[in-house]
């Protein structure tokens, strides 16, 4: 019999260095009023350049998880980490968690599918364990975007949204044929991968990175904020009824969705349209920004830790963001 997966232990680690919305206004073009109406965030965390790694935060995550699922580092057998920040342009940081984590030679993935990035990688770790490759899976999201920001007048729209942070999970067999990850769902469409991207440095270049790319800002995200908008509250919605559907059930049997944190307009939107009460969902983006593939296990950290995920409930997670990709997990927890 096919065994399903189940999420032992979830963890998360951000950055101590808070940066309020009253600290951009001193930096640029901006107020704390039009950045919580336009995107609900009143504060977010900045990594530490002299502590902080996409590696070792990620590593801090872990911990906390490891502990909460009642396991040791040396139990884990495989590891996948969702991130578009890598500490070195290569190798990817999975092996550098692995080094943090002080693990033999593991197999590590890295998958870069940005903000959709945790949920492909909650994907990719069900099917590993269904065919019984591996028991003892660590999937992480891990992201340090302020050091891409231009923390400008010319950056601000995008600038304001981003933070830094890691978010971890175990997986494990489940032998309960009703229970653990009931599906998942993952979705591109590359027609519009630049209207949320960063475009150097890039191999398809003569020269990956000169002082050109750098004075045109091509090192600087960018985004077309009306058309990621627009996408987003539609796919949302198509990939959360697309999971529903799947496993025969009804909008109402969802107990709480966790929607990837990208803007608090959307998430209510969202919310709104499919008739949720506030108690169904749950948002962080106020306190962290858009962590991309953080944000999910971030957030599931803590309503795990708040009891707002208990034995039994139907979670529901979803995602949209560059690529364009979108995704769910349903999850009987």
């Amino acid at each position: 019999m096919i065994k399903r997966s189940k999420i032992t232990g979830i963890g998360h680690y951000v950055p101590e260095n808070i940066v309020t919305n009253q600290d951009l206004e001193k930096l640029m073009d901006t107020t704390d009023a039009w950045i919580v109406e336009r995107t609900g965030i009143r504060q977010r965390r900045f990594f530490n350049p002299e502590t902080d790694t996409v590696a070792n935060m990620s590593a801090k995550a872990t911990h906390m998880a490891l502990e909460r699922a009642g396991l040791q580092a040396k139990d884990i057998d495989f590891i996948i980490l969702a991130t578009i920040t890598p500490d070195y342009f290569f190798p990817g940081s999975g092996v550098l968690l692995q080094r943090e984590l002080g693990l033999k030679e593991i197999g590590a993935l890295d998958i870069r599918n940005a903000c959709s990035g945790f949920i492909y990688s909650l994907s990719i770790a069900d099917q590993f364990i269904k065919t019984g490759m591996y028991k003892n899976i660590l999937v992480v999201g891990a992201e340090i975007q302020s050091s891409a920001m231009d923390l400008s007048d010319a950056g601000r729209t995008v600038s304001v949204i981003f933070g830094d942070g890691a978010g971890a999970v175990i997986m494990q067999p489940d032998d309960r044929p009703d229970a653990g990850i009931l599906s998942t769902h993952l979705h591109s469409d590359g027609r519009h991968a630049e209207e949320l991207y960063i475009k150097d440095p890039g191999s398809s270049r003569h020269v990956r990175l000169n002082k050109d790319m750098i004075d045109q800002q091509g090192i600087r995200a960018h985004m077309n904020g009306n058309m990621v908008f627009k996408h987003a509250i539609v796919r949302f919605q198509e990939v959360i009824k697309e999971a529903l559907e799947a496993n025969n059930l009804q909008k109402e049997a969802i107990d709480l969705l966790i929607p990837h944190q990208a803007n608090l307009r959307i998430s209510n939107y969202v919310q709104e349209q499919l008739g949720l009460s506030d108690d169904k969902i749950y948002n962080n983006i106020m306190r962290y920004g858009n962590t991309t593939a953080a944000s999910i296990p971030i957030a599931m950290s803590e309503a795990w830790a708040e009891g707002k995920i208990k034995e039994n409930d139907l979670i529901c997670l979803a995602a949209f963001g560059s690529g364009f990709t979108w995704a769910s997990a349903l999850i009987k927890w």
